[in-house]
Formats: structure tokens, C-alpha cells, sequence
């Protein structure tokens, strides 16, 4: 993995909104941090099927917990794609419908052979993976049903996928991404994350846990947030579109 500057055509300025929409604060603890640029990554490849590429250099990319792999086709084109762990410089890969099951090579999970592991999934066949794509994750393909797939997700959630669209086989890198211990504060303001101040050491004014002589309990039978609201627990998820494809919930033995 190298720290280099990223290829100007593969990457555009990416301008710092720090947690702020019209001047004001939306989302708490945002701010300041290193600047970056946004590499583009192909999370599709659909337009390079069946070339073979090699593996020029494995990159570090400040907006995701992954390493990314800098590939040139045997047609000259380069791209920035995930990179699946153990991964190195001078590799093959290619996408394509029928291709060789090895890290880094992309195809349909309905040709996937089952307990395979696979990352960057698509959920719309052809609009690019959306699922599994940060550090050390991967999804296990268990069975094929007809025409969807049967995946259990990182979260141990159990759901289908239509049996056409693409993933990514093997596991994504940097899998000790959880574990690094930050040397100082000033590390959490590079990375644009400004301090978290307890909601018990603010005035009732400020906070629902605010208020007290010392130190004081929060003085409820639930936590809250800022604004009221339940917090900490609290299910958030509404009904979706999807929930008819979740064969186990995550957090739930069957």
C-alpha cells in the first residue's frame, strides 16, 4: 500500500461541507480536518467485461476505511477499483460473465459457485455494487433460489439478491482497520471530527440529560437525544421496499 498523489483524471477536488447546510450546523462534531480529493472509483466495470487487467499499485484513499488498487487494462485504460485483501502488485484480474473464481474477479452471483465470499454487490443488476464495500467485510454467498441469491451480509443479516447482478469475489482489505488506536487527538481533527461534549455536563437548557448538583445520573428511564428523541436502541428503520427479500434479521436467531 503506497501513499501517493492520486491520477488527476481519476480524481476530482472534493470541497469540505463540515457538518453545515446555509451556514448552519446540521450534523454535530464536523469540521476542519486534512484536506483530500475524491478518487473515482469503479464500482461497476461493466464497460471493461472480459479484459484482462493488472494490478499497477495498491493505494491508501482518505474516503474510505479500504485500500484501492490502481489497474490498467490490456486496452491502456486505468481505473481505481476496491481492493480485496492479499491482493498485490503484478496481479490479474478481470469481470465478465464467466470468469475464474480468485480475489479481485467480478461476476454474476448466479455463476458464483456457493460459500464463495463476495464484496461490492450489486442490489439493481448493471448500477454498480452499493453493498459490502468497507474495510475487512465480505458477504458469503449460500445458496442460488431461482432467480435470487442467497447472501448472509457482514451483519449476519440473511437476504436475497437477484441472481444477476454482479459482485467482487474474495474478502476487501485493511480487515485491521477496527483495531488501529489513534496517537493523539489531533488525529480525529485530520480526519474532520471535532470534540463530543457528554450530555450530562450540559445545563438542562442544552440537554435532556443536562441539569444536576456533580455528577449526576441522567434522571430518565431512557436516553435521549439533543432533541428529545429516543435514543440509543431505539429502531429507526422504516418499511421498506426491500424488507420482503430479508429471509433473517440481523440481531435475530431463528
Amino acid at each position: 500500500m503506497s501513499r501517493v498523489k492520486p491520477l488527476k483524471k481519476l480524481s476530482k477536488p472534493k470541497q469540505s461541507k463540515a457538518g453545515r447546510s446555509r451556514g448552519r450546523i446540521t450534523v454535530r462534531h464536523q469540521g476542519g480536518g486534512h484536506k483530500q480529493k475524491y478518487r473515482l472509483i469503479d464500482f461497476k466495470r461493466l464497460d471493461v467485461l472480459d479484459i484482462p487487467a493488472t494490478i499497477e499499485a495498491i493505494e491508501y484513499d482518505p474516503n474510505r476505511s479500504c485500500y484501492i488498487a490502481r489497474v490498467i487494462y490490456a486496452n491502456g485504460k486505468r481505473n481505481y477499483i476496491l481492493a480485496p485483501d492479499k491482493l498485490k502488485m503484478g496481479d490479474k484480474i478481470v469481470a465478465g460473465d464467466k470468469v475464474s473464481v480468485a480475489p479481485g474477479n467480478r461476476m454474476r452471483l448466479k455463476n458464483i459457485p456457493t460459500g464463495s465470499f463476495v464484496y461490492n454487490i450489486e442490489i439493481v443488476p448493471d448500477t454498480g455494487g452499493k453493498l459490502v464495500r468497507s474495510a475487512g467485510n465480505y458477504a458469503q454467498l449460500t445458496a442460488i433460489e431461482k432467480k435470487y441469491a442467497q447472501l448472509i451480509m457482514p451483519s449476519k443479516e440473511t437476504r436475497l439478491v437477484l441472481a444477476k447482478c454482479f459482485a467482487s469475489i474474495g474478502q476487501l482489505s485493511n480487515p485491521q482497520a477496527n483495531t488501529k488506536k489513534l496517537r493523539k487527538a489531533g488525529q480525529k481533527r485530520w480526519r474532520g471530527i471535532r470534540p463530543t461534549v457528554r450530555g450530562s455536563a450540559m445545563n438542562p437548557v442544552d440537554h435532556p440529560h443536562g441539569g444536576g448538583e456533580g455528577r449526576s445520573p441522567i434522571g430518565l428511564k431512557h436516553p435521549k437525544t439533543p432533541w428529545g428523541k429516543p435514543a440509543m436502541g431505539k429502531k429507526t428503520r422504516k418499511k421498506k421496499y426491500s424488507d420482503k427479500l430479508i429471509i433473517k434479521k440481523r440481531g435475530k436467531k431463528r
